[in-house]
């Protein structure tokens, strides 16, 4: 896969876009179908020619991600960013205990072949696909001693169908979480180079705004 130098950006873009989308389905039920498909869509991007293929090409498939991330990481945080922010720092932790361990990378990975088919024949935010993620997720990265506490509306969270979407966004998120590691992307970067990172998202955000 070539890279350029905003691949960084792309990839942690896909971590903010779904951990936003985790908390909109937490605390209200529901997110935006084109930003759903574009996560899950992720997960079967097993060989893409570029970072931006991972989100299907186009920079509009990760406005809300580039959006978001800029919001989150330029300004003092409210209750909702800080959990988005949580999030996205779990997921790449997590990311980095699953890096450690190649049974589970390749039982996530013929796993998600396995889901292929679901996904060309129902599509990638059918609730038979989506549930089919999710039990992925829980069978291996929820068996981490680290856990995601996701905040959000438990009448919510108790339906089986949200409780899905929300696991199937985070193994999407750890998708993302992977692609940044392997285009160099580093913990430290968040705190150290944050106003680098937020003048990059920012410029691709206006970009995607002025091509949509």
């Amino acid at each position: 896969m070539s890279q350029s130098s905003s691949d960084k950006i792309y990839a942690l873009a896909g971590i903010f876009q779904a951990a936003h989308l985790v908390h909109q389905v937490a605390t209200k039920g529901d997110c935006a179908q084109e930003d759903l498909e574009t996560c899950i869509r992720s997960l079967f991007a097993t060989e893409p020619a570029s970072a931006l293929d991972v989100y299907g090409g186009e920079l509009s498939d990760i406005q809300d991600g580039l959006t978001v991330l800029t919001s989150v990481l330029s300004r003092s945080v409210n209750d909702g960013d800080a959990n988005v922010l949580r999030y996205v720092l779990n997921l790449i932790q997590l990311e980095s205990m699953l890096h450690r361990r190649g049974d589970m990378l390749d039982v996530i990975g013929s796993r998600i072949e396995q889901a292929r088919h679901t996904a060309s024949h129902f599509g990638y935010t059918h609730s038979n696909l989506v549930s089919n993620l999710a039990s992925i997720y829980s069978d291996t990265i929820s068996t981490f001693k680290l856990r995601i506490q996701v905040s959000g509306n438990p009448s919510i969270l108790q339906r089986d169908e949200m409780a899905n979407k929300v696991r199937a966004l985070l193994l999407a998120g750890i998708r993302s979480a992977v692609l940044w590691r392997q285009t160099g992307g580093r913990r430290w970067q968040l705190i150290f180079s944050r106003g680098k990172v937020v003048r990059e998202a920012r410029s691709l955000a206006k970009r995607a705004s002025e091509s949509a």
